[in-house]
């Protein structure tokens, strides 16, 4: 254990004790969001992304330790084990370097080699590679011909039968081919080397075929250079058949350093093992290298695309609510019709409808008509219009139709990705069992511009789609990685346990779908929750479920005015005992002119003195103090608001050199995209970023940021626009 918590603290670049701490906390069952929340003083502060790699690494090197003890055990089993062995697979860092040193003790299934065993050919391998020259090697060779020396019912057996000595030698070659693809010193090396050296090279399968794949028709790259989104999209090629992908590698450099390790001066083997660790290279360690390295570099891809697309889910995830309007959801489509939902400030649904004001009918007058009349008479805010197809047109639509409005109406694009996912499932037929599962859509739309946390969690995250190659990567993993930065979005903001579906109460720390469905039953039976403490009366939401979730969940006019911030009950206590050092009761968080004198002094309180005085940690305090100044409040404010729209462009009122607003609606490994208002969104390269070199997009844009771009290309052929943050 002491080994993993150095290797975890050198990774991650934390002290041990930080480790040690972290593994105990998860070992005890806490939630990642509990630990990063409300245990800073045993982690040292860790944030919920180090944690959850943290958590990663813990999980990957105690599978690793588990290989080590079975490897270990199985050739000790077969009375192999050697000091030598206990030492390489002890340093051995990845469970790849574990299963080289596995490979020769493996069972094999039946091979030229575990053939040329049978027939009893080891010791002459074993003399050609010592190379100690005796007798010519194809007379010691005649010693092993067998067929005068086997049963008849043996002859009939071709894999026990040696014919000649020609034949004798080739099955003691093949066992040898078969041990030097075995050694895990030659793996190492020739990975070590390939990884330096090799390059990857891919052609058309198809001749000059039309495809998104035709920069890669005859390509090549280094390997120890190619970014992980040219990986996937090599791998995607591939798989769709436009593409064939070979790694060339230094054969020569691996054949010289194999023969110089090998071979003993000019005898009578030396032709025969240079032909041997040729056959060797070329049948066996050449086809499984490439496999391995194939493997592992879609692996190292897999993760930076998963990693792109948790930051950019967390983005969307928190971006600003729009509080207080009432909106309406347009959902775009042409031959079926535009979705149509009004709902008010609270989410309750006012009206809905279905208006044809795209192609093929082009009823714009009557659709006009239908929405005017819903703007007056619901007295609608906002027009949220879906992202998807018919999009542009809707928008042209809608730019125009609230021009005539009574008044005043602005609209946004909001992304609809997963929204058809949602209006099919079993949760949108269970919150809505009278609508049409073609009007849930619009709904979802309204509501993600009101909440977008709270709907966007009705959602697998894996439809939210704000990445690049989701589709290719390791599904499970991708799915892990998103449910804990849901969870970790959730519980940053906090959740109202009066109003929030099982849904989202589900990503509650501590919470389940059993315990979250619990809780909004005992909700319907009993009214509101007055206080935190009547959760221990919801059903299955013990003790320890409590501890967890107690602090992230919110009670906004209860009993106790200290449950609409995040201070947990375990602070309670000190928290009241602060305010009445300070000439105030938790009573006064409820009352502006009281707050604001609370504020002042909160900002005078000398941590290290009143932490001491208090029994608490200096971060604990810290974050009460923080809690305190701003009961209630949503951090989610401080995310960029989204763009107003009340005007359309077209790709055709853009011209180069202009500079417009924009809102980053994905960042991806060679930049970001960016809607400007046309049908398209525009592209920033990574070149395009900054003045300074930009080693990773995401250092500079996230998914929703409000961003000022200078149009730089335009190509109307294509619909693409090319666009630069060097304003």
């Amino acid at each position: 254990m002491d080994k993993i918590i150095k290797t975890i603290a050198e990774e991650l670049n934390i002290k041990t004790l930080q480790v040690e701490n972290t593994i105990k906390l998860i070992d005890e069952g806490n939630t990642i969001p509990f630990i990063a929340r409300y245990r800073k003083e045993v982690t040292g502060g860790l944030s919920d992304e180090i944690l959850r790699e943290l958590g990663e690494r813990l999980n990957y090197l105690r599978n690793l330790e588990q290989r080590k003890e079975e490897v270990i055990k199985s050739i000790e089993e077969q009375g192999k084990l050697t000091d030598e062995i206990l030492q390489a697979v002890a340093i051995a860092k990845t469970l790849a370097e574990v299963e080289d040193i596995y490979r020769p003790y493996k069972q094999k299934k039946k091979t030229r080699a575990t053939v040329a065993k049978a027939k009893g050919l080891e010791p002459l391998a074993q003399i050609i590679i010592e190379q100690i020259e005796r007798n010519p090697i194809e007379e010691i060779a005649k010693e092993y011909i067998n067929i005068d020396k086997l049963s008849e019912e043996d002859k009939k057996n071709k894999d026990k039968v040696v014919n000649t000595a020609q034949e004798a030698i080739q099955g003691a070659l093949d066992i040898l081919a078969e041990d030097i693809s075995d050694n895990p010193k030659y793996r190492k090396e020739i990975k070590r080397q390939c990884y330096r050296e090799a390059v990857i090279e891919t052609k058309a399968s198809k001749e000059e075929e039309k495809s998104n794949y035709e920069m890669y028709y005859d390509y090549q790259e280094a390997i120890k250079y190619i970014p992980s989104h040219r990986i996937l999209a090599i791998n995607r090629g591939e798989k769709e058949e436009f593409l064939k992908v070979k790694i060339q590698k230094p054969e020569e450099k691996i054949l010289a350093y194999i023969e110089r390790d090998i071979i003993k001066g000019n005898t009578q083997f030396t032709e025969m093992l240079k032909e041997t660790i040729l056959d060797s290279f070329k049948r066996l360690i050449e086809p499984s290298i490439e496999r391995e390295m194939r493997s592992d570099l879609t692996e190292k891809a897999e993760e930076k695309a998963i990693k792109v697309f948790g930051q950019n889910s967390k983005q969307l995830l928190l971006g600003a609510p729009i509080k207080g309007k009432t909106v309406m959801g347009f959902d775009p489509a042409y031959r079926t019709g535009c979705k149509i939902a009004v709902i008010d400030e609270t989410g309750k649904v006012l009206d809905y409808t279905t208006v044809y004001p795209t192609e093929p009918q082009n009823d714009v007058e009557g659709a006009k008509k239908e929405l005017l009349k819903l703007i007056e008479k619901d007295k609608i805010d906002m027009i949220a219009i879906g992202n998807g197809t018919a999009s542009r047109e809707s928008e042209m639509f809608v730019a125009e139709m609230i021009k005539e409005a009574s008044r005043q109406v602005h609209y946004v694009i909001v992304s609809e990705a997963g929204a058809s996912v949602y209006s099919a499932s079993k949760l949108a037929t269970e919150e809505y069992p009278d609508i049409n599962v073609s009007i849930r859509g619009a709904i979802s739309i309204a509501r993600r511009l009101q909440d977008p946390l709270a709907e966007l969690v009705k959602i697998d995250p894996k439809a939210i789609g704000v990445g690049q190659y989701q589709h290719d990567v390791n599904q499970k993993k991708l799915s892990e990685s998103l449910t804990g930065v849901v969870e970790d979005s959730v519980n940053k903001v906090g959740v109202d346990v009066n109003t929030a579906t099982p849904s989202l109460l589900s990503y509650v720390s501590g919470i389940n779908n059993t315990i979250a469905k619990n809780i909004v039953k005992y909700r319907d039976e009993n009214g509101k929750l007055k206080n935190r403490k009547q959760l221990l009366k919801v059903p299955k939401l013990g003790k320890v479920a409590f501890e967890q979730c107690a602090g992230f969940l919110r009670i906004l006019d209860g009993d106790n005015p200290l449950e609409i911030t995040a201070v947990h009950p375990e602070s309670y206590e000190a928290t009241e005992k602060l305010l009445a050092n300070l000439g105030f009761d938790k009573k006064d968080l409820t009352n502006k002119e009281k707050l604001e004198e609370l504020r002042k002094q909160l900002k005078i309180v000398k941590i290290e003195q009143m932490a001491k005085e208090l029994d608490l940690g200096e971060m604990t305090l810290t974050d009460i103090i923080e809690e305190l100044s701003k009961p209630g409040r949503d951090p989610r404010e401080d995310m960029p608001k989204p763009i107003l729209r009340s005007d359309v462009l077209k790709l055709e009122d853009l011209k180069e050199g202009m500079v417009l607003s924009g809102t980053v609606r994905n960042v991806i490994d060679f930049g970001a995209f960016i809607d400007i208002g046309v049908k398209h969104d525009g592209l920033v390269h990574i070149s395009e970023m900054s003045e300074k070199f930009v080693k990773n997009p995401s250092e500079i844009v996230s998914v929703g940021d409000i961003v000022k771009v200078k149009v730089i290309k335009i190509d109307k052929e294509r619909q693409k626009v090319g666009l630069s943050m060097k304003v």
